[in-house]
């Protein structure tokens, strides 16, 4: 049997997060900066999680430290509420406005990442 089956197991509880946030391994990888190949190697036992991997995780989708380590308590903290409005918003979108939202979010990330005060002039203007 392989360890991620194992419902006590870090590996496993990774995989339940990913699948409560409706994301596939590709775009959950990609949020954490992992290769899709080494989470999918995390969710199957193959590979190991560590403290980095955890703190991205729970820094970047609001996921309690302590339930991730161990199983104890809920599995998001706060600021999760935020992120769930956002993604169940998200799907009541027709296909043609979702591709649209991701759209803007990638130019959105670009103009960020040249000059974040061109976000701000954006935002304010």
């Amino acid at each position: 049997m392989m360890e991620s089956a194992d419902k006590t197991t870090i590996t496993y509880r990774i995989k339940q997060v990913r699948e409560a946030l409706c994301l596939t391994q590709v775009k959950f990888s990609r949020v954490i900066s992992l290769s899709s190949g080494y989470l999918a190697g995390v969710e199957v036992g193959k590979r190991k999680v560590n403290e980095r991997v955890v703190k991205l995780i729970c820094a970047s989708f609001s996921v309690n430290e302590k339930w991730l380590k161990s199983g104890e308590g809920e599995m998001f903290g706060q600021g999760h509420n935020e992120y769930t409005k956002l993604v169940s918003l998200y799907k009541e979108l027709n296909l043609q406005f979702r591709e649209y939202i991701l759209k803007q979010i990638e130019l959105l990330l670009d103009i960020q990442d040249k000059n974040p005060s061109d976000l701000c002039n954006i935002i304010e203007g």
